[in-house]
C-alpha cells in the first residue's frame, strides 16, 4: 500500500471521526446517558440483566439505586464462571478473551473480560483516534512514511475451556488488523516473545534498521529499550538512529519522572509526546492538544463513567456521581460500566478534572497507592511533581522509587521512608531530602500541616537503591515488562521492606 494512499485514507477517516467527536464534545452528558441506556437494553436478557430487572431501568437514578458498585473481588466468581465457558452471564455476546491484568504487583492475578465490542469499539477505536488527534494537530506529519515501534508487555496467550487469557497487548496483537501489522515494528513474532530480557535485544536488532517515525509503549520499559538501542548502535541520541522519528505515544505509568531523561535522548526541537489513558478494562482518555498533559475523556467507546469523591471513598458516606456532577480539581475514584460486561466496576484509579467543557482529566494516582497513615493524604501526583522539581534543582535523574510510612513507636513521631534508584544521584542526598520535603509541603497542605514543627511527621528518610534493584525485584516476582511496576506509594511497608532486604 502506497504512502499517499495511506495518507488519503487517514485524512478521510479523520474528517469522518471528528464529526462524531464533536457530537460528544457538544452534548457530553446526553451521549453518556444514551450510551448507558443502550448498554442496559443490550444486556437485559443476561443473567445479571434479569437479576436486576434491566428491562425496567429507564434512567440513571434507577440504575444507580439498583446495581451495586463492586471491585474485582466482587466480580471474581462471576468472571471465573465466564472463563470456564459459560455465556450470557453479564454480557450477551460470547466473551472469548480475558486480559490478565498487568496493573497489579500482587501475586493474585485479575482476569478482565474483553468482548468483541470492547475490542473494536474501544481499544482499536482509541488507537485510531489517537492518530486522529495527532494528525489533526500536526498537518505536516510524516508519520505514515515509516513505522511505529510498539513495545507491549506481551507474552504468549493461554487457552482454557474455549477461552483465551494473556496480557491485553498480546490479545490486541493477536487480533490486530493487517494494516496495523503493516505499519508497525517489531514483528508479531518478536512482540509475543515471552522472555522479556531476550525480547528486548531482539526488538533492538529488528528495529534499528527500520524507518521508525513514532514510538508507542510504557515510559519505564520504553526507556530501557531506547537506552539499549543507543548502546547497540553507539549513537548519541535516537535521531541519529531514526532521523524521521517525530512522536512518542505513551501511557500505562506516569511520564513525569521520565520526561527529562527522554528529552536528553530525543533532543530534536518540535518532537511530540502524546499521552493516553488505557487499561485492561478499557481505553478512557487521549491527549488532544500538542504540549499538554491534559487528557480528553472519550465518551463514546461503550464506557459509562461514574466518580466517587476521594474524601468519602471507602466510608459509610460513599456515593458515586455521574459525569454531569463532577467539579474541577477534586480527586475522584473512577467507576465504569462497559461494553465488555463490567457493571459499576471500581478500576482503582483516581483522576481530577482540569476542564469541564470539554471534560479533560489528569490521572492523579491509585485508590490503594497513597500514604494516609497520619492524615497527610499524599498521592502519587504530589510525589512525582515534587521529585521532578528537586531533580531539576539538583541535576539528579531517577529510575524508580517507592515509599511507605515509618509507623509511630512510643513517643517517636512517624515519617515517610523513601527508596530511590538514581540514574544520576544528587551530590548531597541531605540537601536533596531538604528540598524534597519542602516541595511536598508546597504541593500538599495536609502534609505541610503534619510536618509543621514535626507535630506528627518527622522529615522523610531517603535510602539510595542499588542499580537494577527495581528490575531485579520485578524479575524475582515474574513481573518484568508491560505495565508491571512496584507501587510508588503504599500505606503498608510490605513492598518497601521486601525491596530493602534485596538492597542490602
Amino acid at each position: 500500500m502506497s504512502i499517499p494512499l495511506v495518507n488519503s485514507i487517514a485524512s478521510w477517516f479523520l474528517k469522518k471521526r471528528f464529526h462524531q467527536i464533536e457530537l460528544f464534545l457538544k452534548y457530553p452528558n446526553e451521549v453518556q446517558n444514551e450510551l448507558l441506556l443502550s448498554l442496559i437494553d443490550f444486556a437485559k436478557n443476561t443473567e445479571l440483566g434479569k437479576q436486576y430487572d434491566f428491562a425496567s431501568v429507564k434512567d440513571y437514578k434507577t440504575f444507580a439505586e439498583r446495581i451495586p458498585i463492586k471491585n474485582y473481588e466482587g466480580w471474581q466468581d462471576t468472571i471465573e464462571r465466564s472463563r470456564r465457558g459459560e455465556s450470557n452471564i453479564f454480557w450477551p455476546t460470547p466473551i472469548k478473551w480475558f486480559a490478565k491484568s498487568s496493573g497489579t504487583t500482587s501475586a493474585k492475578s485479575k482476569f478482565i473480560p474483553v468482548s468483541e465490542e470492547s475490542l473494536e469499539d474501544c481499544h482499536y477505536a482509541a488507537s485510531k483516534d489517537l492518530l486522529c488527534m495527532y494528525l489533526n494537530n500536526n498537518e505536516g506529519s510524516q508519520l505514515f512514511n515509516g513505522k511505529s515501534l510498539r513495545l507491549g508487555g506481551s507474552k504468549e496467550l493461554y487457552r482454557e475451556n474455549g477461552t483465551v487469557f494473556g496480557d491485553l497487548s498480546a490479545i490486541l496483537i493477536d487480533n490486530m488488523p493487517f494494516w496495523a501489522e503493516f505499519s508497525s515494528t517489531p514483528s508479531s513474532k518478536v512482540s509475543l516473545m515471552s522472555d522479556w530480557e531476550h525480547k528486548m535485544q531482539a526488538i533492538v536488532d529488528e528495529t534499528i534498521n527500520e524507518n521508525v517515525t513514532s514510538l508507542a509503549g510504557v515510559p519505564s520499559w520504553m526507556l530501557v529499550l531506547l537506552n539499549n538501542v543507543l548502546e547497540t548502535t553507539g549513537k548519541q541520541n535516537l535521531h541519529d538512529v531514526w532521523p524521521n522519528l517525530e512522536a512518542y505515544f505513551h501511557g500505562g505509568v506516569s511520564f513525569t519522572p521520565y520526561k527529562d531523561q527522554y528529552k536528553k535522548i530525543l533532543p530534536k526541537k518540535g518532537f511530540k509526546y502524546y499521552e493516553s489513558y488505557n487499561a485492561s478494562e478499557g481505553f478512557f482518555a487521549i491527549q488532544d492538544q500538542n504540549n499538554s498533559s491534559e487528557l480528553l475523556l472519550m465518551l463514546d467507546y461503550g464506557i459509562f463513567y461514574e466518580f466517587i469523591p476521594m474524601d468519602i471513598y471507602a466510608t459509610s458516606a460513599e456515593k458515586a456521581i455521574p459525569l454531569s456532577e463532577v467539579r474541577l480539581n477534586q480527586n475522584y475514584a473512577v467507576i465504569i460500566t462497559t461494553n465488555a460486561g463490567l457493571w459499576r466496576y471500581k478500576i482503582g484509579d483516581t483522576v481530577r478534572f482540569t476542564s469541564l467543557n470539554p471534560y479533560r482529566i489528569k490521572i492523579s494516582g491509585r485508590t490503594k497507592h497513597h500514604i494516609n497513615v497520619f492524615g497527610e493524604e499524599l498521592i502519587i501526583e504530589n510525589a512525582e511533581d515534587a521529585l521532578k522539581k528537586v531533580c531539576k534543582r539538583t541535576k539528579a535523574e531517577i529510575v524508580d522509587f517507592t515509599a511507605a510510612p515509618i509507623f509511630m513507636q512510643g513517643k517517636e513521631k512517624g515519617a515517610h521512608e523513601w527508596l530511590i534508584e538514581f540514574k544520576t544521584p544528587p551530590k548531597d542526598i541531605n540537601y536533596f531530602n531538604e528540598l524534597f520535603d519542602n516541595a511536598l509541603k508546597a504541593l500538599n497542605s495536609d502534609y505541610e500541616a503534619k510536618r509543621y514543627n514535626n507535630i506528627t511527621l518527622n522529615k522523610p528518610k531517603i535510602n539510595i537503591a542499588r542499580t537494577q534493584l527495581f528490575h531485579d525485584w520485578l524479575k524475582q516476582n515474574d513481573k518484568l515488562g508491560g505495565q508491571h511496576k512496584v507501587p510508588r506509594l503504599s500505606n503498608t511497608r510490605n513492598y518497601l521492606d521486601d525491596l530493602l532486604k534485596l538492597n542490602s
